[in-house]
Formats: C-alpha cells, structure tokens, sequence
C-alpha cells in the first residue's frame, strides 16, 4: 500500500522556520520525484517544490525560492522541506505528492499519482 505522510507543521512567528516531513512507503522511492503543494483557505492548490529522488533535481516556485530548500534522505524513503524566513502569507496546508520519474511540470498537480494528508502551518504576524 503507497503511503505519504506529510509531519512537521506548526505555528511560528514570520521570520521564523519550520521543517516538514513527508515519510514514503509502499513504492519505490528512487523511481519517483515527490513534490510539495500547499493550499490556503479560498485559494487553489499550488506546487511550492519538487525533487527527483533519482538525480536530485529541484523545482522552485518563484514565490519560495531562496527561503525554502527540499532535499531527499533515500535511506529513510523521506522527504524534507526547511522553510526559512516564512512570512503569513505562507500559511496553509501543506501536503506531499508522489510523481513517477521527474514531472514535465512540478508544479502541475495532475502530474503526481500519490498524495499524503496534508500538515497546517500558520505563520503569525
């Protein structure tokens, strides 16, 4: 059974940082790239990151870059998002997706064939 789960939200002050997890399971990890959306209240879902498991390459959306940095621990099947200076406008539910090979578009949500629950991060001004 393909499992993703999303860990590590919180409330934190702008400014500050968080670490999100998403643990997989049940596929094989290397052959898929796991990406990172997240949704706010009355908003559509938006890709924020994605790395390939395979060769390590990475996705940005252009609002994180420079204060968010994904990396992959393929010994433990997970995957980390460090979210540095988060500002409120960060605040959302952030869930994890899996994507078999790297997606043509990572910020596609359609690309991806897994998803886990989501995990909420408040930032507060």
């Amino acid at each position: 059974e393909v499992q993703l789960q999303a860990s590590g939200g919180g409330l934190v002050q702008a400014g500050g940082s968080l670490r999100l997890s998403c643990a997989a399971s049940g596929f094989t990890f290397d052959d898929y790239a796991i990406g990172w959306f997240r949704q706010a209240p009355g908003k559509e879902r938006e890709g924020v990151s994605c790395i390939s498991s395979s060769d390590g390459a990475t996705y940005y959306a252009d609002s994180v870059k420079g204060r968010f940095t994904i990396s992959s621990d393929n010994a433990k099947n997970t995957v980390y998002l460090q979210m540095n200076s988060l500002k409120p406008e960060d605040t959302a539910v952030y869930y994890c997706a899996a994507a078999i090979g790297l997606p043509a578009n990572p910020s596609y949500q359609n690309e991806y064939d897994y998803w886990g629950q989501g995990t909420q991060v408040t930032v507060s001004s």
